[in-house]
């Protein structure tokens, strides 16, 4: 193994550096079921009760918006910044040309509940239902045709790679695949399936793609187009909602209790994230590979602008040192901590999962490491008057 050295004497790193969840003022208390972004800027999270809300700044603040629905609205869509679809409940669909300012029925020719919508291209789109039912509109949603699946089952989540490979995911283990622009949908065989709930799905690419379902332990892994898949350990019994890859290996999942997923490497591992909220969370959306966004009960709006890696800066306001760097089993703590009050110290691996927490009572103190592996880490230590941050190498 090469073995790395360097000084940590004057530099400070940020906590901003890694994937951490900040909870955003939503300006409701409505459950949100979806988010959507058009753009860096624009993002939209609609809910229970007719729900929408819009921000137009990166989610600093966010306003409502008048949907002219009471129905729940349970998935959003945007095509361009100005022009995108809702769906929800009783067969809702409501379009908007001007960057929801107005919303406008359409006739969606179904009764059902309406739980995903997406679309290929301007007019291409589709919208499924909990009764089985794949409508699909050519133009624009000025009309919708009614495909049958060949279930009756609920369908919970769509997803496209391209114009023509899609898959369609659902209860009592229903899986449907087009590679055709959605004219014709082929189910697949699901024998053997460890969980029937399947809530979410994701493809990075035509072969490869992501379900995961509200059973513990249930992330699925297809590498050759759906024709077989695989169950991935992810370390937790809570129930998952939502899937979600900003790249070929570095991917999201989330559900209840507030709980977030993450993996760097397809899956093969997945650690949890602390997302500061105990609500349930049920859509993720990233606008670029780090800044990403998730909502959930009670107007829960997440943000994160962290990613793998740590930024620095200088600061010499607060001097602490940690010795030795690198370290293996134990790090000494030295801190110029005038007021010698209690202060608190957590360590966060580099895809930003916490990893141990203590409080500090003395300006020095031993803490023991011999539970973390080898890699590198970002040690907080907070204060009432200040907050300092170090990078730390473990090397066994």
């Amino acid at each position: 193994m090469k073995r790395i050295y360097f000084s940590i004497s004057l530099i400070l790193f940020a906590v901003s550096g890694f994937a951490q969840w900040t909870t955003l003022s939503s300006g409701t208390t409505e459950s949100l079921y979806s988010v959507f972004f058009a753009d860096p800027n624009t993002g939209f999270a609609v809910g229970s009760n007719g729900t929408i809300q819009k921000t137009a700044n990166a989610g600093t603040s966010w306003v409502a918006l008048t949907s002219n629905t009471t129905n729940s609205l349970n998935s959003v869509f945007f095509t361009s910044t100005n022009t995108g679809y809702a769906v929800g409940d009783y067969g809702t669909i409501i379009k908007t040309i001007n960057g929801g300012t107005t919303w406008t029925a359409q006739t969606s020719g179904t009764t059902w509940g309406l739980s995903a919508v997406c679309f290929t291209s301007t007019n291409t789109g589709f919208a499924i239902s909990w009764g089985g039912e794949i409508l699909k509109t050519s133009n624009g949603g000025s009309t919708w045709t009614i495909q049958a699946s060949g279930t009756t089952n609920s369908l919970n989540s769509i997803s496209f790679t391209d114009a023509n490979n899609g898959y369609i995911v659902g209860y009592d283990k229903a899986i449907f695949k087009t590679v055709n622009g959605g004219t014709s949908w082929t189910a697949l065989d699901t024998t053997g399936f460890p969980f029937s709930n399947l809530m979410s799905v994701y493809f990075t690419d035509v072969n490869t793609g992501y379900i995961a379902g509200p059973q513990g332990n249930s992330i699925l892994k297809t590498i050759n187009g759906g024709t077989s898949w695989t169950q991935q350990t992810n370390g937790t019994a809570v129930g998952l909602w939502a899937v979600y890859f900003t790249s070929a290996n570095t991917g999201y999942a989330l559900g209840n209790n507030g709980i977030i997923l993450k993996t760097i490497n397809g899956g093969t591992n997945w650690t949890v994230l602390s997302s500061g909220t105990p609500n349930f969370l049920q859509s993720v959306f990233f606008t670029d590979a780090n800044t990403g966004y998730a909502v959930g009960g009670l107007g829960t709006i997440l943000k994160t602008t962290g990613g793998v890696g740590i930024s620095e800066f200088n600061n010499t306001e607060n001097k602490i040192n940690i010795y030795p760097n690198p370290a293996s089993d134990l790090i000494t703590l030295n801190i110029d901590n005038k007021k010698n009050a209690d202060l608190s110290l957590t360590i966060y691996n580099e895809i930003g999962a916490l990893v141990k927490s203590e409080t500090l009572k003395q300006n020095q103190k031993q803490v023991s490491i011999k539970d973390l592996s080898n890699g590198v880490y970002l040690v907080v230590i907070k204060s009432d008057e200040f907050t300092e941050s170090r990078k730390l190498i473990i090397q066994k």
